[in-house]
């Protein structure tokens, strides 16, 4: 997706700047949006591919003048809202209006340490063979999707080397549009600096994780 969430490369927004506050939350409604949208993924409605997209669709202007975990929340609400768990009102005036909608689970206080400290592993058993090895060339297609992807806009069409291999994972793109994880191979792509930014760069390379729909052999004619 070509949101505003997608920064890397563009023009204009200014170096990153470090902040004296370096404590994981600034407010006590940030530990509480932290808590809920873990407490609410767990009820599976929903993935983590779907809870990415849902943030990243949020209209430019608002993603860029809100603050992470504001982010975090409005792209919750419009997980509750589409998958029925809550309605506008409810969330608004934070009274239940309605019958809870069952769920498939639900996360108790006792596992929450345990479900952290797991996580949740997304690689996956292969059911091809890898297309590509380490050493091999090749050039990310030139995308535009309308819906979530992981690869970033500034190195779409661009040519780099695979470094790694790192088996089949779920595929985020078609996962976080409901249509299954449908694994594949994620390689990591080094690409030089100036392929990326031109000469004008004191950069050396940057590293990328790919999906193998998002490449091809740079001979092949294919972008």
């Amino acid at each position: 997706m070509n949101g505003a969430q997608d920064l890397g490369g563009m023009q204009a927004f200014g170096p990153i700047q470090s902040e004296a506050d370096v404590s994981l939350f600034h407010t006590d409604w940030e530990r509480r949006v932290l808590a809920i949208t873990l407490a609410m993924g767990a009820v599976g409605k929903w993935n983590i591919d779907m809870s990415r997209a849902a943030r990243e669709s949020l209209p430019p202007a608002q993603y860029l003048s809100s603050s992470y975990y504001q982010i975090w929340f409005e792209g919750l609400k419009k997980l509750l809202l589409s998958t029925g768990l809550a309605t506008a009102e409810e969330i608004w005036t934070g009274e239940s209006r309605s019958a809870a909608t069952p769920v498939p689970r639900v996360m108790r206080a006792d596992e929450v340490a345990f479900a952290l400290l797991r996580g949740s592993p997304v690689n996956r058993p292969a059911t091809t063979g890898a297309r590509f090895k380490v050493g091999d060339r090749v050039q990310t297609h030139q995308l535009n999707p309308s819906t979530h992807t992981r690869l970033p806009r500034y190195c779409r069409g661009r040519r780099g080397r695979i470094i790694a291999v790192h088996g089949a994972h779920v595929f985020p793109d078609a996962n976080a549009v409901g249509l299954g994880e449908q694994p594949q191979w994620l390689y990591t792509v080094c690409f030089d600096a100036a392929e990326l930014w031109g000469t004008n760069t004191t950069a050396a390379s940057v590293c990328v994780d790919c999906w193998e729909p998002y490449l091809d052999d740079p001979n092949s004619g294919s972008t």
